[in-house]
């Protein structure tokens, strides 16, 4: 039999997993409202990816819950509103108001660990407990953390002007990122991640040559370290990504998890099956948050129609969050389930 590691290695390397591994993210207001659903849905359909134990220090700068209402700060000392208990707010007001003064800001440097082998003593004994796929806790996001520290409409002008002082800070982002990577790259992790949320609902937030001057060659390098460490490299972003997935797969990553329901499924199909991992999802906006099971169903039959490869290529993956429906979520791990058995 195949441990859960071995399972979610095996599909995304496209080796024939026993069985379509299974991944759930649940929010903190879905856990409050449906504690009962929740924990018997993780008990009879558990995970098989996790994070191994964090050895990484809390910066002074960061303060809160970003989960609660009310104010919280990251630990690049970013403020976040919230007015919804169990989602992460939204920064009202940039730190870096002015472009040019982004020499002043520091990245959080103190979080990287101070004792580099006995922090990764820590993570080592931590996978090693554990037959669960691991992936590293720290999740670069270069393009999101551009918008937390400008503001969403200053970055979407600093992109369109693509001066030095975006590229500076940009570059300043970056390197952080890649000595986070550094040292989780160093441990015995499965797998490290990176995110940035690219998509609105029809199409690329900037235009994707854009994002290939910019932001390619960062994910590229994470990618290179990554790999050069035999690490399997995941990616999340929301909204319709299509126009950048190819150029995801060109550059190493693995595992993608996005909404592949804002997208055309042939297109996916054609272009991307069997070269990378579907790592979910289920369609947040229209499908789990159903009472009809049924449609529930076919829309995991869809994914399986387009996507599936019983020689991997598929994590059973979703979201529950604001307005989700628990039944939907039993849904879906019971209809991959049946897939995977043919």
């Amino acid at each position: 039999m195949q441990t859960p590691r071995e399972i979610v290695t095996r599909a995304i390397r496209f080796d024939s997993p026993e069985r379509i591994p299974r991944d759930l993210w649940v929010l903190p207001c879905v856990e409050r409202e449906f504690p009962k659903e929740i924990a018997l849905l993780k008990e009879k359909y558990p995970c098989d990816i996790a994070s191994p134990e964090n050895p990484c220090r809390k910066s002074a700068r960061a303060s809160g819950n970003p989960y609660e209402i009310g104010e919280s700060v990251d630990e690049w000392g970013c403020v976040f509103t919230n007015i919804h208990f169990g989602v992460i707010g939204e920064v009202k007001e940039p730190i870096i108001k002015e472009l040019s003064d982004w020499r002043q800001t520091r990245p959080p440097l103190e979080t990287l660990p101070e004792n580099l082998s006995k922090a990764k003593d820590v993570v080592n004994k931590s996978c090693a407990n554990t037959d669960l796929f691991t992936k590293a806790p720290c999740c670069p996001r270069p393009w999101e953390r551009y918008q937390f520290l400008r503001g969403t409409e200053n970055a979407m002008m600093d992109v369109a002007m693509g001066d030095e002082d975006f590229t500076g800070l940009l570059h300043l982002i970056h390197e952080y990122y890649m000595k986070e990577l550094e040292f989780w790259t160093k441990t015995d992790v499965d797998a490290v991640m990176f995110m940035d949320d690219w998509g609105a609902q029809n199409s690329l937030l900037i235009n994707p040559e854009s994002w290939r001057a910019f932001f390619k060659p960062l994910y590229k390098d994470y990618c290179e370290i990554a790999k050069s460490a035999g690490k399997i490299v995941m990616m999340h972003s929301d909204g319709h990504i299509a126009s950048i997935y190819p150029d995801l797969v060109e550059i190493g990553v693995d595992a993608v998890n996005s909404q592949i329901f804002c997208m055309d499924f042939d297109f996916l199909e054609k272009e991307i099956r069997g070269k990378a991992t579907f790592w979910g999802e289920i369609d947040r906006q229209h499908i789990m948050n159903l009472q009809d099971t049924e449609k529930v169903r076919e829309a995991v039959r869809k994914v399986a129609k387009h996507l599936y490869d019983p020689a991997g290529g598929i994590i059973a993956q979703f979201e529950l969050g604001p307005g989700a429906n628990p039944h939907a979520a039993f849904a879906v791990f019971d209809e991959w389930e049946k897939i995977g058995q043919h």
